[in-house]
Protein backbone atom coordinates (compact mmCIF):
# COMPACT_ATOMS: atom_id res chain seq x y z
CA UNK A 1 0.00 0.00 0.00
CA UNK A 2 1.07 3.67 -0.87
CA UNK A 3 1.63 5.85 1.98
CA UNK A 4 2.05 9.60 2.47
CA UNK A 5 5.94 10.09 0.84
CA UNK A 6 4.91 7.45 -1.62
CA UNK A 7 2.69 9.97 -3.61
CA UNK A 8 2.94 13.78 -3.99
CA UNK A 9 0.50 16.03 -3.00
CA UNK A 10 -1.09 16.38 -7.20
CA UNK A 11 -1.25 12.79 -7.23
CA UNK A 12 -3.16 13.21 -3.42
CA UNK A 13 -5.49 15.16 -4.75
CA UNK A 14 -5.99 13.77 -8.51
CA UNK A 15 -6.76 10.38 -5.65
CA UNK A 16 -9.43 11.87 -3.99
CA UNK A 17 -10.82 13.69 -6.93
CA UNK A 18 -11.12 10.55 -8.87
CA UNK A 19 -12.78 8.74 -6.63
CA UNK A 20 -9.73 6.51 -4.96
CA UNK A 21 -10.87 7.10 -1.33
CA UNK A 22 -8.97 4.68 -0.15
CA UNK A 23 -5.40 6.25 -1.50
CA UNK A 24 -6.95 9.43 -0.13
CA UNK A 25 -8.02 8.82 3.03
CA UNK A 26 -4.22 8.27 4.95
CA UNK A 27 -3.84 11.88 3.93
CA UNK A 28 -6.18 13.45 5.55
CA UNK A 29 -4.63 15.84 8.43
CA UNK A 30 -6.80 14.98 11.95
CA UNK A 31 -8.22 18.82 11.28
CA UNK A 32 -8.64 18.77 7.82
CA UNK A 33 -12.00 20.44 6.79
CA UNK A 34 -13.59 20.40 4.12
CA UNK A 35 -15.91 22.35 2.11
CA UNK A 36 -18.94 21.63 -0.32
CA UNK A 37 -19.35 25.25 -1.45
CA UNK A 38 -23.49 25.88 -1.12
CA UNK A 39 -23.12 23.20 1.78
CA UNK A 40 -21.55 23.84 5.41
CA UNK A 41 -18.15 22.49 6.12
CA UNK A 42 -17.08 19.51 7.28
CA UNK A 43 -14.55 19.06 10.49
CA UNK A 44 -11.84 16.91 11.18
CA UNK A 45 -10.76 13.37 9.79
CA UNK A 46 -14.23 11.27 10.70
CA UNK A 47 -16.14 13.61 9.54
CA UNK A 48 -14.41 13.43 6.26
CA UNK A 49 -14.22 9.84 6.43
CA UNK A 50 -17.67 9.07 6.87
CA UNK A 51 -18.77 11.64 4.37
CA UNK A 52 -15.92 9.66 1.66
CA UNK A 53 -17.81 6.06 2.98
CA UNK A 54 -21.32 7.63 2.03
CA UNK A 55 -19.85 8.87 -1.39
CA UNK A 56 -18.20 5.51 -1.93
CA UNK A 57 -21.48 3.62 -1.16
CA UNK A 58 -23.27 5.74 -3.54
CA UNK A 59 -20.75 5.40 -6.51
CA UNK A 60 -20.39 1.43 -5.84
CA UNK A 61 -23.00 0.70 -9.04
CA UNK A 62 -22.18 3.54 -11.17
CA UNK A 63 -19.86 3.91 -13.77
CA UNK A 64 -17.89 7.01 -13.45
CA UNK A 65 -16.37 8.71 -17.42
CA UNK A 66 -14.20 11.88 -17.29
CA UNK A 67 -14.48 13.30 -20.04
CA UNK A 68 -11.86 16.09 -18.58
CA UNK A 69 -9.78 15.65 -15.81
CA UNK A 70 -6.70 18.39 -14.76
CA UNK A 71 -4.74 19.38 -12.50
CA UNK A 72 -2.61 22.62 -11.69
CA UNK A 73 0.22 22.69 -8.86
CA UNK A 74 1.04 25.34 -6.21
CA UNK A 75 3.17 25.49 -3.55
CA UNK A 76 1.19 24.42 -0.76
CA UNK A 77 -1.76 23.71 -3.05
CA UNK A 78 -3.47 21.96 -5.55
CA UNK A 79 -6.49 22.22 -8.32
CA UNK A 80 -8.31 19.21 -9.70
CA UNK A 81 -10.69 20.45 -12.26
CA UNK A 82 -13.20 17.86 -13.56
CA UNK A 83 -16.12 16.97 -16.19
CA UNK A 84 -17.68 13.52 -15.62
CA UNK A 85 -20.52 11.68 -16.80
CA UNK A 86 -22.10 9.20 -14.16
CA UNK A 87 -23.92 6.30 -15.59
CA UNK A 88 -26.29 4.58 -12.42
CA UNK A 89 -27.09 0.84 -12.82
CA UNK A 90 -30.48 1.65 -14.76
CA UNK A 91 -28.56 3.30 -17.25
CA UNK A 92 -29.24 6.80 -15.87
CA UNK A 93 -26.75 9.62 -16.56
CA UNK A 94 -25.49 12.32 -14.71
CA UNK A 95 -22.73 15.22 -16.10
CA UNK A 96 -21.24 17.18 -13.46
CA UNK A 97 -18.41 20.05 -13.45
CA UNK A 98 -16.31 20.04 -10.36
CA UNK A 99 -13.41 21.63 -9.07
CA UNK A 100 -11.77 20.73 -5.55
CA UNK A 101 -9.31 23.14 -4.17
CA UNK A 102 -6.83 21.40 -1.94
CA UNK A 103 -4.59 22.39 0.73
CA UNK A 104 -1.40 20.67 2.19
CA UNK A 105 1.00 20.89 5.48
CA UNK A 106 4.55 20.02 5.25
CA UNK A 107 4.49 16.84 5.86
CA UNK A 108 1.76 15.96 2.37
CA UNK A 109 -1.25 15.84 4.46
CA UNK A 110 -4.59 17.68 3.46
CA UNK A 111 -5.51 20.51 5.77
CA UNK A 112 -8.28 21.80 3.93
CA UNK A 113 -10.65 21.39 0.76
CA UNK A 114 -12.68 23.38 -1.20
CA UNK A 115 -15.15 21.66 -3.56
CA UNK A 116 -17.25 23.35 -6.08
CA UNK A 117 -19.63 21.29 -8.09
CA UNK A 118 -22.59 21.40 -10.64
CA UNK A 119 -24.79 19.00 -12.23
CA UNK A 120 -24.99 20.20 -16.36
CA UNK A 121 -27.77 18.70 -18.46
CA UNK A 122 -27.18 15.53 -19.81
Amino acid sequence: METTTDLTTEQIARAFSGHRFDLALQHLADDVIWTSVGGGPLVGRKAVAKAIERTSADLADVTTEFQRFRSVVGEESVVVDALARYTDADGGVSIVASCDVFDFAADGRITEIVSYMIELPS
